[in-house]
């Protein structure tokens, strides 16, 4: 992919700036860069939440020359690249094979309309919002932020909410913690991936998330709310199609843009 491309798919991310990043721990922006100087091919990107061995792959095969990873596969410095480690195995075979790799990870998440404004949109609809603010506000845009509390024009049932989130993101089951599965929700605490450090002090009455911890669960349930999990990863893939329809169009009409179809939660319910 030559660097002319990667620089066309990187301003096509301006829906999500890097600005908007968590920068205090989050490594947002191209990870490796294996551009070289080609301008004649089309752009081809693999969209995906996870780079693991099998994505990596993946992108081999299919002839892929930029890998959009949702989450950031490098977090630390590296003292080291070797084999013994399943991550930097993928690292070797991706620079061997002239795949760059761009992680947008938090800037998704504070970003108006971003995932956390899709996870709104698809557990209660437009319709049945009277306010949606980000929970951590970013401090250049008000608009943008980390988790969303919503509150609602008049209350849902939980049972409705958790069938709502089911749909939305295509899955069969889900984690409930509550103590009325049959209660009124009027507020929505709701966080994409993790959201148990932007949930600290939020006051609601159901926290939608990925994960939480046990305990946090536990005090949100003994506090009077309910909670809705739906592992970690689950709560940001379904939010893919919309990056591809978004890059597709930012795009030329040779380039293609694909959603990875080996990338999954890494837990499965039996």
């Amino acid at each position: 992919m030559s660097k002319n491309s990667i620089k066309r798919v990187v301003n096509a991310q301006k829906f999500y700036p890097v600005h908007l990043a968590d920068k205090t721990w989050d490594n947002t922006g191209l990870l490796v860069d294996s551009s070289y100087d080609d301008h004649s091919a089309p752009i081809k990107v693999l969209l995906t939440i996870d780079l693991t061995q099998s994505v990596a792959d993946e992108a081999v095969s299919n002839g892929v020359g930029l890998i959009m990873a949702y989450h950031p596969f490098i977090f630390r410095g590296l003292k080291s690249i070797t084999q013994n480690d399943p991550q930097q195995r993928s690292l070797l075979k991706l620079i061997k094979n002239n795949i760059s790799v761009y992680s947008p990870h938090t800037a998704v998440d504070s970003a108006k309309g971003g995932v956390n404004d899709f996870l709104v949109q698809g557990i209660v609809g437009t319709n049945e919002i009277t306010s949606s603010v980000p929970i951590e506000q970013d401090s250049s845009d008000a608009d943008c932020g980390m988790g969303r509390l919503v509150t609602l024009s008049q209350p849902l049932k939980l049972t409705k909410l958790i069938s709502n989130a089911k749909s939305h993101l295509g899955l069969k089951h889900v984690q409930v913690a509550t103590s009325d599965i049959n209660r009124d929700v009027s507020t929505i605490a709701v966080c994409a991936g993790s959201g148990g450090g932007v949930f600290k002090g939020v006051q609601a009455d159901l926290y939608f998330t990925g994960e939480l911890s046990h305990h946090e669960a536990l005090f949100f349930k003994e506090s009077g709310s309910s909670v809705l999990c739906c592992n970690h990863s689950n709560t940001e893939r379904a939010f893919l199609k919309t990056i591809q329809a978004q890059l597709q169009n930012e795009l030329e009409a040779d380039d293609v843009v694909i959603i990875s179809q080996v990338d999954k939660d890494p837990f499965e319910v039996y």
